[in-house]
């Protein structure tokens, strides 16, 4: 039995050829394509390339050439069959069940479909040509809409007494064409009415490029009608799957990485009249794990950039908090907040794309960093605010998903909310106290945070750890002795703190001969201290700490290996090279 064409199609937008070639071939980009060594064929020069804009890889080596199926049915030695089942699952989609009732699907399918090529054809006509359709046209005329624009996203006018249903019923019979959702039954009048009657439309497509739905916007002023309606729910549209212009905007991943999230389809026009093509608007449902899933598979980073005004806050929080859970160490999410009363549309028609980039570029905030500023806002300097605070953000940072993100995500907060108390006392055993600072002491202690790296307060941490419980450490010198640190300073704090704990005699801080200055520093900058500060005392935690930060710790130095190796492959082009590359990237993987 055959795989729906649709299924197919969509497996293949889901996934770019460079993602799924990437799983075997090493990569370069080179221009609009990549380029790597054929895995046909062993060679030293590359002759393997992949064009993501026309879905397909080619080996001049060999004149393999094929799509993202051939592709993993050659490498793979799979049947047809398994290699959509493989890349089913690598798009995150469900694998397809064959049943009698799939058949009768892909049928019901094909009239969907048809219905709504042909509504949406007739209307996008009707208002290119009509007379009657003037005052649509004046209407998008005052919005800065050209005819390029409404040729491009085929957006149409429904007159208010529209009679296409009766042209239609010569073609389709009357329940295919309310499951469409396009028409419903007046029970009063017992008649069949169009429900986006007196209103523009904007296909909704598939990731395919098929409309599916509509999205309908008055232009007159209504007490009693919404200014915007969405289709219902039907077998082939699911609001919280979809999102509007999704299928000419990830053609645009391979020259981008970010996208911007919107949430009107008028917005989407704007940027797009203004050559900001890379955005898309959800369909007046909350932002959805499905529509953040969809994004990731083609973009680094989602912008997200509601209106400017209370219920634009509102959606930014909504969207903020459902969809910080699905952070990935190599995504991003940030928000985008416009002045007072204004959306992306009228933004950009007043200030032009440049201007609407160099805004983005500076005003943009990370998911973390709204949501921390968001709650900080609505708190009272008192104990129990203070708690419900604290509570509130690390309930927040629980959702996350990825054990790394929920781990960085929570350090901030908890670091942050710190700040906020400076005369808490830790007070806890073994463990050094914050001291009060001043607003000179504050602000001196973030501009000389911001000088250290990464690396570095991840080796303060490391150290911080050892000096705190040197007991727990010495009886378990083995999980520390083959750790690698980066930084000189911190080698030789480390190497001496080793040397003592192996001597096998009783130590204590005091013991280590170690520079006073250093270890206050350790202690001042050392991000670890905000989480141990809660359970000092669990020695199964510590472990576990010190498990994560060695992990770490030895994922910088294969990360700094494959930055060496990658820029000597870039030079020699040598297979020895890309051998050991290939075996250090397995390994990074498996950490």
């Amino acid at each position: 039995m055959k795989y729906p064409k649709e299924y197919l199609n969509e497996i293949k937008t889901r996934l770019k050829v460079s993602t799924v070639v990437s799983k075997v071939v090493s990569l370069k980009k080179r221009g609009k394509e990549y380029v790597g060594l054929s895995p046909f064929k062993n060679e030293k020069t590359p002759s393997f390339t992949v064009n993501d804009e026309k879905e397909f890889y080619h080996c001049f080596a060999t004149s393999e050439h094929g799509n993202i199926f051939d592709f993993v049915m050659k490498t793979q030695n799979l049947r047809f069959g398994e290699a959509v089942k493989y890349l089913a699952n690598l798009a995150g989609m469900q694998p397809y069940i064959f049943s009698k009732q799939d058949e009768i699907r892909e049928e019901k399918w094909k009239i969907y479909s048809a219905i709504f090529n042909q509504y949406v054809d007739y209307y996008h006509d009707e208002l290119l040509k009509n007379e009657n359709c003037s005052i649509a046209r004046d209407y998008l005329k005052n919005r800065s809409i050209d005819k390029d624009q409404v040729k491009k996203f085929k957006i149409g006018y429904i007159e208010k007494n529209p009679n296409l249903f009766e042209k239609l019923k010569n073609s389709f019979n009357t329940d295919d064409l309310l499951e469409t959702g396009l028409f419903y039954l007046d029970e009063k009048k017992k008649i069949y009415v169009e429900r986006f009657r007196g209103r523009l439309i904007f296909p909704i497509n598939n990731i395919s490029g098929q409309p599916i739905a509509l999205g309908g916007r008055i232009i007159e002023k209504s007490d009693f009608l919404a200014k915007y309606i969405n289709s219902p729910e039907t077998s082939f549209f699911k609001k919280g799957s979809n999102l509007y212009n999704l299928d000419f905007a990830r053609k645009l991943s391979n020259k981008l990485e970010n996208i911007f999230l919107v949430e009107g389809y008028m917005d989407v026009v704007g940027l797009s009249k203004n050559e900001i093509e890379n955005a898309v608007a959800n369909l007046g449902t909350s932002l959805t794990d499905k529509q953040i899933f969809t994004l990731n598979q083609f973009f680094d980073e989602i912008i997200i950039c509601f209106d400017g005004d209370e219920s634009g806050y509102k959606a930014a929080l909504r969207a903020a908090e459902n969809s910080i859970k699905d952070l990935k160490p190599e995504k991003q999410i940030s928000f985008l907040f416009l002045p007072d009363n204004e959306d992306p549309d009228s933004f950009v028609n007043k200030n032009g794309k440049n201007y609407f980039i160099d805004y983005s570029t500076q005003n943009k905030i990370s998911i973390h960093q709204f949501i921390f500023t968001h709650y900080k806002k609505h708190t009272e300097n008192n104990p129990s605010s203070m708690a419900i605070f604290d509570k509130k953000l690390r309930d927040i940072a629980n959702t996350i998903k990825d054990n790394y993100i929920k781990k960085y995500v929570l350090e901030y907060f908890l670091e942050k909310i710190s700040d906020l108390t400076p005369h808490t006392n830790q007070n806890k055993k073994n463990f050094y106290f914050k001291k009060t600072k001043s607003l000179a002491t504050t602000k001196k202690h973030y501009n000389d945070s911001k000088s250290l790296t990464g690396v570095e307060l991840k080796e303060f941490s490391l150290i911080y750890l050892m000096i705190n419980n040197l007991d727990l450490i010495q009886e378990n010198i083995h999980l520390v002795e083959d750790i690698k640190l980066f930084t000189d300073v911190n080698k030789q704090i480390f190497k001496k703190i080793l040397l003592k704990l192996k001597s096998g005699k009783k130590l204590s801080i005091n013991k280590l001969d170690i520079d006073d200055q250093l270890i206050d520093k350790i202690i001042k900058f050392a991000p670890i201290k905000y989480i141990l500060k809660n359970k000092p005392n669990n020695e199964h935690e510590v472990i576990e700490i010190l498990d994560d930060i060695s992990r770490d710790l030895n994922n910088y130095d294969l990360e700094f290996r494959i930055q060496e190796l990658e820029s000597k492959f870039s030079k020699d082009l040598s297979e020895a090279t890309f051998n050991e590359l290939k075996e250090l990237k397995k390994k990074q993987n498996i950490n």
